[in-house]
């Protein structure tokens, strides 16, 4: 499959026309790749280890979820990290395409992953966008676990380097009702309130938006923003397999940029 007809594809699943304002989806440098055979390198966050990986492996294409430019830079110069992913981009003809906000919002995208890695049932989007898409997903438990057990199911399945929650009286009361959404989520708090979620699983999140939940009784759970959204990019690599793409593979490089002192 040519680049060109991958990212047909991948449009009209979670079309760039989706991703806020604020946000940069889509094409970040396109050296002229379109009509090549994609080998495809997905990642989280497109760093220069990342770039120095693709083209260790021979790969066109970095698909990331994390865009490489959020805002127009005023200049490129020698030293900084966008100007010499520019410059090995080029080099090297090797494409950045990135897939954010709208990716969060489709099934199999970052929360909807979540989701299912946690086996909720009945699920919806906290906050619905279109036909049924929309961003972060709560859902039911099925059996029932208690916020201990709730807590061990989140540290073995998505192994956070840290997994900090809210107080709470009770390790053993029983949570029936969970929300989540991958990577910095604090701003839907008031949202996931509105659903009757026990317990929100997110990231990113500051030491009064803890107070804010725990004063609305519901439990935050901060496994970190790299924990919560990498699944979803393995994922995008089994959908690209199905694909019969000439290679496509899950960076080893991606970083968590954070490290914490045992």
């Amino acid at each position: 499959m040519k680049i060109a007809d991958l990212i047909t594809w991948f449009e009209a699943w979670a079309n760039p026309a989706w991703c806020e304002s604020w946000d940069n989806c889509g094409w970040q440098i396109e050296p002229g790749v379109l009509q090549e055979k994609a080998r495809v390198l997905v990642c989280l966050t497109p760093t220069l280890v990342v770039m120095q990986e693709a083209i260790a492996l021979n790969a066109n294409l970095i698909f990331a979820h994390h865009p490489l430019i959020f805002t127009p830079p005023k200049s490129l110069r020698t030293g900084e990290a966008i100007a010499e992913m520019v410059r090995l981009s080029f080099t090297h003809n090797i494409g950045i395409y990135t897939a954010h906000t709208n990716f969060d919002q489709v099934q199999d995208g970052t929360a909807d992953v979540l989701a299912q890695i946690l086996e909720l049932k009945e699920v919806t989007p906290i906050v619905p966008t279109q036909g049924g898409l929309g961003y972060g997903r709560v859902g039911l438990l099925e059996p029932f676990l208690t916020l201990q057990e709730l807590l061990a199911a989140i540290q073995t399945r998505l192994a956070p380097p840290n997994l900090i929650f809210s107080p709470s009286a009770d390790l053993q009361q029983t949570i029936s009702r969970v929300a989540v959404l991958g990577g910095s989520g604090a701003s839907y708090i008031s949202a996931v309130a509105k659903t009757g979620a026990q317990a929100y699983l997110t990231s990113d999140c500051k030491f009064h938006q803890f107070q804010e939940s725990r004063d609305g009784n519901l439990i935050l759970i901060d496994a970190g923003h790299y924990a919560t959204e990498r699944p979803a990019c393995d994922r995008l690599v089994q959908k690209f397999q199905s694909l019969n793409l000439d290679w496509v593979q899950l960076s080893q490089k991606d970083e968590d940029f954070r490290q914490f002192f045992a």
